[in-house]
């Protein structure tokens, strides 16, 4: 019947009792599950990691002016990595780092829930936030 018609014939569940089979164009059916695939990988939401940098010695007039953009950035949906970076002999002052960061995270509380706690990697500490509520778009 498949050679009739000019199309194939798919088995479709091999161990079922008859075998099951299917008289379809092969190759159009596997362009359409190409094309399903696409769709799902482009509705796909992508991740934005928007990244933030501060000095061991950041100045609260600094600290507010990137905090402000960290708020915007929460709220557009992307997640906010911020970091102080350490130069030089400034690595000492590991401590002023950490509390910086901690002090943007409570900040941004409302906004976002820390998806990992600060943490020193080489001369860089670094925390991020994630927003809290996905279902908000504009």
């Amino acid at each position: 019947m498949a050679k009739e018609q000019g199309l194939d014939l798919v088995e479709i569940s091999p161990n079922a009792d008859p075998p099951v089979c299917k008289i379809i164009d092969y190759s159009k059916f596997k362009y359409e599950q190409k094309k399903k695939q696409k769709e799902i990988k482009a509705k796909a939401q992508k991740t934005v990691i928007k990244e933030i940098r501060f000095g061991p010695n950041t100045d609260d007039h600094d600290f507010n002016f990137k905090l402000n953009h960290a708020r915007k950035f929460l709220e557009e949906g992307a997640k906010v990595k911020a970091y102080v970076h350490f130069v030089g002999r400034s690595i000492v002052f590991k401590d002023r780092g950490e509390i910086l960061l901690l002090k943007f995270a409570q900040a941004l509380e409302e906004l976002g829930k820390v998806e990992l706690l600060p943490k020193l990697e080489g001369k860089r500490m670094s925390i991020i936030l994630a927003p809290k509520s996905t279902s908000k778009k504009k």
